[in-house]
């Protein structure tokens, strides 16, 4: 399905169900934000990337503002709901200061595969182990998703974005198995670095080898 939708190009991504609280504060944001509390509509954040609007980006519902300053700027609380691909791209929407675009939904794939699922959850907490921070990760619900995760692996933005595209759940479980198999052994050897390099300079109980 198309539609037209206001534009609130980020160099973020924001995946569906993930809530985002913004700061709003230019004139053209503001007008947005009013248009859409207004309407009871939605705007799109898509990705800015290499020095660019990306033809992909995240449908935003506003869900409470939060706070409102003397100066016009607001706190805003929102939520990502489904992802879009950009058709025709507008620097300014008509008759407005902010940007639009025709966009097209993006059809969500819900082909999980619950081993590859298990996989991750074993190697992600394998990863916070290793890092040291395991206290950080909640326990995963089971009904979770790459989305619900796709923040707390380590990627940067372009590996952000190419999750993303990617319209297959099954296709986004095997990208992030694919990450964590491949840092995860660099992070454990860091790791370990760090501890003999504490180690040098201090007495050392050692056992000799029988020979």
């Amino acid at each position: 399905m198309q539609k037209y939708l206001p534009l609130f190009p980020l160099n973020i991504v924001v995946f569906p169900g993930e809530k985002l609280n913004l700061h709003i504060f230019e004139p053209r944001y503001k007008q947005l934000v009013y248009d859409c509390i207004e309407s009871g509509g939605t705007f799109g954040i898509p990705t800015y990337i290499n020095n660019g609007v990306g033809m992909y980006g995240t449908e935003i519902k506003l869900l409470q503002v939060e706070k409102k300053y003397e100066t016009g700027e607001m706190d805003i609380r929102t939520q990502g709901i489904g992802i879009f691909k950009i058709l025709e791209f507008d620097r300014q929407a008509p008759g407005r200061l902010y940007a639009g675009g025709q966009v097209e939904e993006v059809e969500n794939l819900a082909d999980e595969d619950i081993v590859t699922k298990e996989q991750i959850r074993e190697k992600l907490q394998e990863l916070y182990t290793a890092l040291g921070i395991s206290s950080i990760l909640m326990d995963l619900p089971d009904n979770f998703s790459s989305y619900d995760i796709a923040h707390h692996l380590g990627l940067n933005t372009e590996q952000e974005y190419t999750l993303l595209q990617c319209n297959s759940e099954a296709l986004r479980q095997e990208m992030i198995l694919q990450h964590l198999l491949q840092v995860l052994p660099i992070v454990t050897e860091t790791e370990r670095l760090k501890e003999r390099v504490k180690l040098n300079g201090h007495f050392k109980n050692l056992t000799p080898p029988n020979f």
